[in-house]
């Protein structure tokens, strides 16, 4: 209500006074839907948290997976744990569902071996055997391979600091050729193609195969026994004739690696100790 006689005010704010830092105040609907939004807010999600498990403390990774459809703990073979939550997740149920498996996450990780140190003595698989490492003083040279002693031992050049790079790298030309040989084999008895094979450093899968027929490996094979190998390689050459693993696509493994249930097995119950390389 104005009183008599008291002048009228009008107060325009326009763009220009906006642009000078004037506050346009949100209307009483506006300030509804903000004040709702503000209380139903998801709490923001962190990228990692901690759990106490009876081993201790533990770190976890936290990831967010548009095609997760619930909440997901994993370790990798490498003993980095990851909490999976779907989009439309809520972090207090995510944070439930952590220390509700902080017991399974302890078993877990004890039961993951540490990753091998390539170091002068230590012991590594080659093709299912073990073999000693022995360190060269001599800077030039390749990796060889020794054997007829006690045990057989693969003999590095170049020093300790070194040893790791220069021992993977002949690690991963063995693989190449074992591979190289046997995706031709199957390709072979199955009457494909492939567009090529790649190597790679992967610490969850053993292999893939493109649309285009280019297969992918990893590395590592060449530390188990040369029929894992080789079901591996007869899995991913099928895969260029079944991208799928319906019963079809298993019986087209067998037609080229009919015993390949054994080495299946095999790497299911020991591959995540390969991984640890």
């Amino acid at each position: 209500m104005l009183l008599s006689g008291a002048p009228l005010l009008f107060c325009f704010v326009g763009p220009a006074s906006l642009h000078n830092g004037a506050k346009r105040f949100p209307s009483p609907r506006t300030r509804s839907r903000m004040g709702l939004s503000r209380l139903f807010a998801r709490p923001e999600i962190p990228q990692t948290t901690e759990v106490v498990t009876t081993s201790g403390p533990v770190t976890v990774g936290v990831r967010v997976n548009a095609r997760a459809r619930s909440y997901r703990l994993s370790v990798s073979a490498r003993g980095e744990p990851v909490l999976t939550m779907p989009r439309a997740g809520r972090w207090p149920e995510a944070r439930a569902f952590l220390e509700r498996n902080s017991g399974w996450l302890s078993a877990r990780l004890q039961r993951i071996q540490t990753p091998y140190a390539l170091a002068p003595g230590a012991i590594i698989p080659l093709r299912g055997i073990p073999h000693r490492l022995v360190g060269l003083d001599r800077v030039r040279g390749l990796v060889s391979l020794v054997e007829g002693g006690v045990e057989p031992e693969l003999h590095v050049p170049g020093g300790p600091d070194h040893m790791r790079r220069r021992l993977i790298d002949w690690l991963k030309s063995e693989a190449r050729r074992d591979l190289e040989i046997a995706c031709a084999r199957h390709a072979q008895n199955l009457g494909v193609e492939m567009a090529g094979i790649v190597l790679r450093d992967q610490s969850t899968r053993w292999g893939s195969c493109s649309s285009s027929g280019r297969l992918n490996f990893n590395w590592r094979l060449v530390l188990a026994p040369p029929d894992v190998l080789d079901y591996v390689a007869a899995h991913e050459v099928a895969h260029i004739l079944e991208m799928n693993h319906r019963p079809v696509f298993w019986r087209t493994v067998a037609r080229t690696c009919p015993h390949y249930e054994r080495p299946k097995a095999w790497l299911k119950a020991n591959g995540a100790s390969l991984m640890a390389l």
